[in-house]
Protein backbone atom coordinates (compact mmCIF):
# COMPACT_ATOMS: atom_id res chain seq x y z
CA UNK A 1 0.00 0.00 0.00
CA UNK A 2 1.43 3.02 -0.85
CA UNK A 3 1.63 6.40 1.27
CA UNK A 4 -1.47 7.85 -0.05
CA UNK A 5 -3.64 4.66 0.85
CA UNK A 6 -2.53 5.02 4.50
CA UNK A 7 -6.18 5.55 6.06
CA UNK A 8 -7.95 3.46 3.02
CA UNK A 9 -9.07 0.23 5.24
CA UNK A 10 -11.28 -3.21 3.96
CA UNK A 11 -14.96 -2.46 2.97
CA UNK A 12 -15.17 -5.02 6.08
CA UNK A 13 -12.82 -2.49 8.11
CA UNK A 14 -15.58 0.12 7.75
CA UNK A 15 -18.62 -1.95 9.55
CA UNK A 16 -15.79 -2.44 12.38
CA UNK A 17 -15.49 1.72 12.62
CA UNK A 18 -19.25 2.46 12.21
CA UNK A 19 -20.02 -0.34 15.13
CA UNK A 20 -17.07 1.12 17.29
CA UNK A 21 -18.27 4.98 16.93
CA UNK A 22 -21.74 4.17 17.32
CA UNK A 23 -21.47 2.29 20.57
CA UNK A 24 -19.26 4.80 21.70
CA UNK A 25 -21.67 8.00 21.24
CA UNK A 26 -24.27 5.50 22.24
CA UNK A 27 -22.44 4.66 25.60
CA UNK A 28 -21.91 8.34 26.40
CA UNK A 29 -25.60 9.90 25.29
CA UNK A 30 -26.85 6.89 27.68
CA UNK A 31 -24.41 7.69 30.62
CA UNK A 32 -25.56 11.26 30.67
CA UNK A 33 -29.16 9.87 30.83
CA UNK A 34 -28.49 7.47 33.31
CA UNK A 35 -26.79 10.33 35.62
CA UNK A 36 -29.27 12.91 35.03
CA UNK A 37 -31.66 9.84 36.29
CA UNK A 38 -29.66 10.40 39.64
CA UNK A 39 -30.95 13.57 39.85
CA UNK A 40 -34.70 13.37 39.92
CA UNK A 41 -37.00 10.98 41.59
CA UNK A 42 -37.63 8.24 39.12
CA UNK A 43 -40.76 6.86 38.41
CA UNK A 44 -42.48 3.87 36.15
CA UNK A 45 -43.55 6.55 33.61
CA UNK A 46 -40.00 7.73 33.26
CA UNK A 47 -38.44 3.90 32.54
CA UNK A 48 -41.44 3.73 29.99
CA UNK A 49 -40.82 7.16 28.38
CA UNK A 50 -37.26 5.92 27.61
CA UNK A 51 -38.23 2.80 26.42
CA UNK A 52 -40.72 4.39 24.29
CA UNK A 53 -37.65 6.83 23.45
CA UNK A 54 -35.90 3.73 22.45
CA UNK A 55 -37.42 1.83 20.37
CA UNK A 56 -38.54 5.06 18.21
CA UNK A 57 -34.41 5.58 17.93
CA UNK A 58 -34.08 1.92 17.93
CA UNK A 59 -36.21 1.46 14.53
CA UNK A 60 -35.13 4.78 12.35
CA UNK A 61 -31.50 3.92 13.79
CA UNK A 62 -31.78 0.27 12.20
CA UNK A 63 -33.06 1.40 9.40
CA UNK A 64 -30.06 3.65 9.16
CA UNK A 65 -27.45 0.95 9.47
CA UNK A 66 -29.44 -0.97 6.73
CA UNK A 67 -28.86 1.62 4.19
CA UNK A 68 -25.13 2.10 5.10
CA UNK A 69 -24.25 -1.49 5.69
CA UNK A 70 -26.17 -1.67 2.01
CA UNK A 71 -23.65 1.21 1.14
CA UNK A 72 -20.37 0.10 2.52
CA UNK A 73 -20.92 -3.73 0.80
CA UNK A 74 -21.83 -1.87 -2.80
CA UNK A 75 -18.31 -0.06 -2.73
CA UNK A 76 -16.78 -1.34 -6.13
CA UNK A 77 -13.01 -0.47 -4.71
CA UNK A 78 -12.05 -3.37 -1.44
CA UNK A 79 -10.10 -0.73 0.13
CA UNK A 80 -11.57 2.90 0.67
CA UNK A 81 -11.20 5.90 2.83
CA UNK A 82 -11.86 4.92 6.86
CA UNK A 83 -14.04 7.96 7.34
CA UNK A 84 -16.45 6.17 4.38
CA UNK A 85 -18.18 4.47 7.44
CA UNK A 86 -20.80 7.44 6.90
CA UNK A 87 -21.83 9.41 4.30
CA UNK A 88 -21.78 12.86 3.96
CA UNK A 89 -25.64 13.65 4.83
CA UNK A 90 -25.05 11.25 7.84
CA UNK A 91 -22.09 13.34 8.84
CA UNK A 92 -23.99 16.54 9.03
CA UNK A 93 -26.66 14.79 10.87
CA UNK A 94 -24.44 14.10 13.08
CA UNK A 95 -23.21 16.75 13.89
CA UNK A 96 -26.17 18.66 14.12
CA UNK A 97 -27.47 16.22 17.07
CA UNK A 98 -24.20 16.73 18.64
CA UNK A 99 -24.45 20.43 18.79
CA UNK A 100 -28.11 20.65 19.37
CA UNK A 101 -27.69 18.37 22.05
CA UNK A 102 -24.36 20.22 23.92
CA UNK A 103 -26.26 23.15 23.85
CA UNK A 104 -29.34 21.57 24.98
CA UNK A 105 -28.10 20.36 28.31
CA UNK A 106 -25.56 23.30 28.66
CA UNK A 107 -28.58 26.11 28.05
CA UNK A 108 -30.85 24.60 30.85
CA UNK A 109 -34.25 24.87 29.11
CA UNK A 110 -34.74 21.07 29.51
CA UNK A 111 -34.98 19.59 33.13
CA UNK A 112 -33.27 16.69 34.30
CA UNK A 113 -36.34 14.67 33.82
CA UNK A 114 -35.90 15.65 30.03
CA UNK A 115 -32.10 14.40 29.82
CA UNK A 116 -32.50 12.04 32.21
CA UNK A 117 -35.74 9.83 29.84
CA UNK A 118 -34.63 11.31 26.86
CA UNK A 119 -30.94 10.95 26.32
CA UNK A 120 -30.73 7.03 27.77
CA UNK A 121 -33.50 5.51 25.40
CA UNK A 122 -31.61 7.59 22.43
CA UNK A 123 -28.38 6.20 23.69
CA UNK A 124 -29.39 2.90 24.25
CA UNK A 125 -30.56 2.74 20.68
CA UNK A 126 -27.49 4.34 19.40
CA UNK A 127 -25.36 1.63 21.19
CA UNK A 128 -28.14 -1.37 20.01
CA UNK A 129 -27.53 0.10 16.56
CA UNK A 130 -23.60 0.01 17.36
CA UNK A 131 -23.97 -3.63 18.13
CA UNK A 132 -25.72 -4.20 15.33
CA UNK A 133 -22.93 -2.91 13.27
CA UNK A 134 -20.46 -5.09 14.88
CA UNK A 135 -22.56 -8.35 14.12
CA UNK A 136 -22.09 -7.32 10.32
CA UNK A 137 -18.47 -6.82 10.92
CA UNK A 138 -18.55 -10.39 12.62
CA UNK A 139 -20.69 -12.28 10.14
CA UNK A 140 -19.59 -9.89 6.78
CA UNK A 141 -18.69 -12.71 4.03
CA UNK A 142 -16.57 -11.07 0.54
CA UNK A 143 -17.73 -12.29 -3.09
CA UNK A 144 -15.42 -14.24 -3.57
CA UNK A 145 -15.68 -17.70 -1.87
CA UNK A 146 -17.69 -16.71 1.00
CA UNK A 147 -15.08 -16.52 3.13
CA UNK A 148 -14.07 -13.72 5.88
CA UNK A 149 -11.30 -11.36 4.98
Amino acid sequence: MDKRNIFHVKKRTLLAVASCVWLIAGFNVARLGILSYHNIKISVMHIFLSMLVFAAFGVMFFKMSMKHTKRIKGYKEEFRPVWHFFDVKSYLIMAFMMGGGIWLRSSGIVPDVFIAVFYTGLGLALALAGAFFGVIFFTYKNENGGERE
